[in-house]
């Protein structure tokens, strides 16, 4: 456990905040709050692993103490400094209800000022946009907790359970913060259930809201080996047995394979919400997906379609990586490939590697290369996903919520497994058919959608927190 500095907690914000004159838009004092947050977050560089994440757990810390919260309930914790976590309490009734937690994760991905036009670690506010790494993961998830979690507290709101935040520290690479703190603080992080803001997402439509996504599991991550190995020999005195030869047939094999299509909860209601934003011709595809018994036919139009869609219905695998012999000269002794699975929630991986091997035959073997964390999935709450609805209809009119199993993983991946049904919900609309920048160059998020975001966090967790309460 790391010692909490009194002098980082009682001292003023680690980085300047710009003046709200300097701004370029006016702003009711909230958003202003809001986005000094952001800003001051996306300038500091928390490249994950540096000890720019630390400062950022500080300047997160020094604000919950200057809004008024008790050093007791402000923590920095982690196993070394560059994993620093920060895990902060606001104290409800004695009600008896287990606290809320609420998640998002400090760290981002290396930037390199080179592929910027300016640099990625200084905010900059143009054309509608909030641009710098990490503005969009994570954040700006970041930013409305903090500016949340000050507002209350600046209210004096006193909710009928406690609500606990985790700011994660290495959620990027192994999330090795999250799971150090639920194997040594399980119960500053014990709660009902899990909020976070790294999942999820809206749709708009030519700026017209379209869908508000809740993510309730993830596909699990698996890699494999698949090797070939030979006596090998003299490159002059050629065979036809030949590891990369048999490598090769193997692969081709095994790229020509699928996975049964299978749904699991979560997928189901993804299909049967989702129709609402499609074509007819789509939404009549995934009505009949979303059936029981479903349609094959349909599924496989759906899968052909798209690949996202392919990938909810079923486990994939992919070979991702190559590696072949030992010399120029020489005849291979061993070739292997990796293949990376992303698994359905309840896939039972030594089924998924009895596959894998079956299709591949007697020409290799696979074997599981590295951990498999299973990834159960999160019921879908009537409270909670009553609340995302009411408010979604309220703040976005014409967008359908829609539960969703995602492909990528998240810290959510822990709290799960750590029996905390978790829920991502970041309320960031953007255009459908806009890649993400996320990890990439030029990251940003409008300044509407992470001030609306901001909004739906406030009033959705306050009704979540007091249900009596309609802020």
């Amino acid at each position: 456990m790391l010692a909490i500095s009194g002098l980082v907690l009682t001292s003023t914000l680690a980085r300047p905040v710009e003046s709200v004159a300097a701004q370029s838009a006016p702003l009711p004092a909230d958003q202003q709050e809001a986005r000094a947050i952001l800003r001051q977050l996306v300038n500091i560089n928390s490249t994950t692993g540096t000890p720019g994440v630390r400062r950022a757990a500080q300047a997160m810390a020094a604000r919950l103490l200057a809004a008024g919260y008790p050093a007791v309930d402000v923590q920095l914790l982690g196993p070394r400094p560059e994993l620093t976590s920060l895990v902060a309490r606001l104290r409800g009734r004695a009600s008896g209800k287990k606290p809320m937690l609420l998640m998002a994760h400090l760290d981002v991905v290396a930037a390199n000022r080179s592929d910027w036009p300016t640099d990625p670690f200084t905010m900059v506010e143009k054309d509608g946009w909030y641009y710098g790494r990490g503005s969009e993961d994570n954040k700006a998830g970041v930013a409305a907790i903090i500016a949340n979690m000050v507002r209350w507290k600046r209210e004096q709101f006193v909710p009928d359970r406690d609500i606990v935040i985790v700011l994660s520290a290495d959620e990027e690479t192994t999330s090795g913060s999250m799971t150090w703190l639920l194997t040594n603080h399980r119960a500053k992080l014990d709660a009902e259930y899990a909020l976070n803001t790294d999942a999820g997402g809206g749709a708009l439509d030519k700026g017209a809201p379209v869908s508000n996504s809740v993510q309730a599991a993830e596909k699990v991550f698996a890699n494999f080996k698949v090797e070939v190995t030979n006596p090998g020999g003299h490159s002059s005195v050629p065979r036809k047995d030949n590891a990369i030869y048999d490598l090769s047939a193997a692969l081709v094999a095994f790229g020509a394979s699928e996975f049964p299509i299978r749904l699991t909860e979560v997928s189901r209601a993804y299909f049967q919400q989702s129709a609402a934003t499609q074509t007819p011709e789509v939404a009549a595809l995934m009505r009949a997906v979303a059936a029981q018994p479903m349609s094959l036919t349909a599924a496989h139009s759906l899968a052909a379609t798209n690949p996202y869609w392919n990938s909810v219905m079923r486990t994939t695998c992919v070979a991702t990586l190559l590696a072949g012999g030992h010399a120029d000269n020489a005849l291979p002794q061993r070739a292997s490939a990796n293949v990376n699975c992303r698994m359905l929630p309840d896939e039972v991986p030594d089924s998924v590697r009895a596959t894998i091997q079956r299709v591949v035959g007697s020409l290799a073997t696979v074997t599981a290369d590295g951990p498999i964390t299973p990834s159960p999935a999160s019921p879908l709450r009537a409270d909670i996903m009553g609340v995302v609805e009411r408010l979604t209809k309220e703040r976005f009119p014409g967008a359908v919520v829609v539960p969703e199993m995602s492909t990528g993983a998240t810290d959510g991946l822990f709290t799960r497994n750590a029996g905390i049904p978790t829920y991502g919900i970041s309320a960031i609309f953007f255009e459908q058919l806009e890649p993400s920048r996320a990890h990439g160059q030029d990251e940003r998020v409008g300044v509407k959608a992470f001030h609306d975001s901001v909004d739906f966090w406030y009033r959705m967790v306050k009704q979540l927190a007091s249900p009596a309460i309609t802020p």
